[in-house]
């Protein structure tokens, strides 16, 4: 970790523009599985939907017919998740920005979890980008997973437990060495990628084996 710090400088992990936390999760749901650009032009007719420009608080959400909702963009799946964090906003499960401030992490991970189609690692990248949360390290994320083993230069994926029980020792700051491991793969996609000086004893799933090339010889 020392050599990657030394090689990218101080941590900008930077920030989401201030939003509600009903906000910030109807954005996630609009982006996943989807390119960045073609999930804002969805989430611009959404807020189209209303008179103003302010974004379709949860109550109108719940409001609207589904096929209008489907006529924007969004597929019959993130409907129903969008009906459900309304559903769940207006109930109090997920709270206001203030009293989710209030919360811990775990606690904030199990309740938004409770929401169709809102899973552990959409939680997290919130905790990390819109709560600033500092010691959150989300071990099921590609990037940091991939991350680590270019930078500890391991035969494998470390396995998310095996992750998790090596990043204790960059708490309470885990959030600051997920960003680290993000900046590793794009230092080895630039080869300027620092090694620490040996991998730790951390589990790996198997390199996937390269498939046996059979030539066909014509006859």
């Amino acid at each position: 970790m020392a050599g990657l710090i030394d090689a990218v400088g101080p941590a900008r992990l930077g920030g989401l523009p201030e939003r509600t936390p009903f906000e910030a999760l109807v954005r996630a749901i609009a982006h996943q599985q989807l390119h960045g650009a073609a999930a804002e032009r969805i989430l611009a007719r959404f807020i189209a939907l209303q008179d103003q420009a302010a974004f379709p608080p949860p109550q109108h959400v719940l409001a609207m017919p589904d096929a209008q909702l489907r006529a924007v963009g969004f597929s019959f799946a993130k409907v129903a998740a969008l009906k459900d964090l309304a559903s769940k906003t207006l109930s109090g499960l997920v709270p206001a920005a203030p009293a989710l401030e209030s919360l811990s992490d775990a606690e904030i991970i199990e309740r938004l979890t409770a929401v169709r189609g809102i899973g552990r690692w959409t939680v997290e990248m919130l905790l990390i980008f819109q709560l600033r949360r500092p010691d959150v390290l989300p071990v099921g994320d590609f990037g940091v997973r991939n991350g680590f083993r270019l930078a500890y230069r391991l035969s494998g994926m470390p396995t998310p437990d095996s992750l998790a029980a090596f990043g204790e020792r960059w708490g309470p700051y885990r959030s600051i060495a997920a960003w680290y491991l993000w900046r590793a793969v794009e230092l080895a996609r630039d080869d300027r990628l620092p090694h620490c000086p040996r991998a730790p004893r951390v589990a790996v799933t198997a390199p996937a084996k390269p498939r046996k090339v059979v030539r066909r010889t014509r006859r």
